[in-house]
C-alpha cells in the first residue's frame, strides 16, 4: 500500500513554524496570540490527519475495513499499538493530545491554551515519530 502524506507533512511543518515564531514574540503582544492561536489549531489540525491517515492504513489489516470507519478516535489509536504504528506510551500520550483537543470546544481561556502549548513539544515529536513509521512500513508517497 501507498499513502500520500503530503498534507501530513504540511500540517506538521506549519505547527512547528507557528511554535517557532511564537517563541520569538513578546508574551504580552497581539503577535503573541495570533501564533499561540495558530499552534493551537496546527494541534487540533495535525491530530485530524493523523487520525485520518491511520484509519486508511488499518483499513489494510481488517478483514472487514468499513469497520474501522466506525471505531472512535481512541480505537483507532488502540488498533494503530496492535499493529505496531504506534508503541503503548505513545498511545497513551495521543490520548492526552485528544483529550486536550476536545477541551478546546469548551474553552478557549489563556490557561487552557498554556496548558495546550505545554503538549506541543512533546507532540512534535510523536507526530515525527509517525511520520517516520508510516514512510518506513508502508512506502509512503510525499512530493
Amino acid at each position: 500500500m501507498t499513502l500520500n502524506t503530503d498534507h501530513f507533512s504540511q500540517c506538521i511543518k506549519t505547527l512547528e513554524a507557528s511554535l517557532d515564531h511564537l517563541n520569538t514574540v513578546t508574551p504580552d503582544s497581539i503577535e503573541h496570540d495570533v501564533f499561540r492561536n495558530a499552534a493551537i489549531k496546527g494541534l487540533e489540525l495535525s491530530l485530524e490527519t493523523s487520525g485520518k491517515l491511520l484509519r486508511k492504513v488499518l483499513k489494510n489489516y481488517s478483514a472487514n475495513p468499513r469497520e474501522i470507519d466506525e471505531l472512535t478516535y481512541k480505537e483507532v489509536l488502540r488498533h494503530a499499538a496492535k499493529h505496531g504504528l504506534l508503541d503503548a506510551k505513545a498511545v497513551k500520550r495521543w490520548f492526552a493530545y485528544r483529550d486536550n483537543r476536545n477541551n478546546t470546544a469548551h474553552d478557549y481561556g489563556k490557561a487552557f491554551a498554556e496548558l495546550t502549548l505545554k503538549l506541543l513539544p512533546q507532540f512534535l515529536i510523536d507526530v515525527a515519530s509517525l511520520q517516520q513509521t508510516l514512510q518506513k512500513k508502508l512506502g509512503v508517497e510525499n512530493a
